[in-house]
């Protein structure tokens, strides 16, 4: 009998949402286009690919099972480090820290002022849903960044050290 092998079931998971989003972006691309009359743009000459609230969905449901995943391993993973080492995982809790701080700081940097959209009715253009959105443009900014000077610091540690 073979084996059960985790790298078996993740990469058929992977498959099966590499597949899907295939689907859904070629419906979204290849799938028409709504009805002048029901579009939600205001100016009625931009086109509305028929199926963009299916491709929105499928995104939705992508990040969100990212985030449950994502807490759960860090939350099974701290357990583990808590059992085994308790000062190994209070210092895994460092990053966690670091990532609310960088939210939180973020957070107050956005702007509460509602933007001018022409032919936008909907209840979203108010300051908390704006500080949020400000909120992960500025954080994604931030760890770009970071990202970018980390791996230029490797790149030159890396000619140092040899």
């Amino acid at each position: 009998m073979k084996k059960f092998k985790i790298q078996n079931v993740s990469g058929a998971i992977l498959w099966c949402l590499f597949i899907i989003t295939i689907i859904a972006f070629g419906l979204f691309f290849f799938g028409g286009e709504t009805d002048p009359a029901n579009r939600l743009v205001a100016d009625t000459s931009y086109s509305e690919p028929a199926q963009t609230d299916l491709l929105l969905y499928w995104v939705y449901a992508l990040v969100i099972i990212a985030i449950v995943i994502t807490v759960l391993a860090a939350v099974i993973r701290f357990g583990a480090d808590l059992k085994d080492s308790p000062k190994a995982a209070l210092q895994s809790l460092v990053g966690v820290i670091a990532l609310v701080v960088l939210l939180v700081v973020t957070y107050s940097m956005g702007s509460n002022e509602p933007l001018q959209l022409v032919g936008y009715t909907g209840t979203d253009n108010q300051a908390p849903w704006l500080a949020i959105a400000d909120m992960f443009i500025f954080s994604i900014g931030f760890m770009v960044a970071v990202m970018v000077v980390l791996m230029i610091g490797s790149g030159i540690k890396n000619r140092i050290g040899k």
